[in-house]
């Protein structure tokens, strides 16, 4: 068992190793499995108390395939790599999110 390193915690997942695509279409795929509708947000600043990021565009509404939604996070990384992106799924029945997790840190060559 190896003890993590202090850092910073984000959201959901923040305590394993950074993501790989491959793990990040696993989450994606569960978020469509479940109905959720998936987005894309972004911000500069990762502070706790900051509760509101940019939409990288319109949530996803029509998403069928993992494909799409990993192309706009990757799409996100390519424009802002110095942000935060996360992923995040919306129950239009709820009409919340209802769940998030990053999938990139800036100044990381991954996650």
């Amino acid at each position: 068992m190896r003890t993590l390193p202090k850092e910073r915690r984000y959201e959901t997942l923040s305590y394993l190793p950074p993501l790989s695509d491959a793990q990040i279409t696993r989450q994606l795929q569960y978020i469509l499995d479940q109905g959720y509708i998936p987005a894309v947000e972004f911000s500069e600043d990762s502070d706790p108390e900051q509760h509101y990021w940019t939409l990288w565009k319109l949530p996803l509404f029509g998403a069928s395939s993992t494909q799409e939604v990993l192309s706009e996070v990757r799409a996100c990384r390519s424009e802002y790599s110095n942000s935060y992106i996360r992923v995040v799924g919306f129950d239009n029945i709820k009409q919340c999110q209802v769940l998030s997790f990053i999938v990139h840190k800036p100044n990381t060559n991954r996650y």
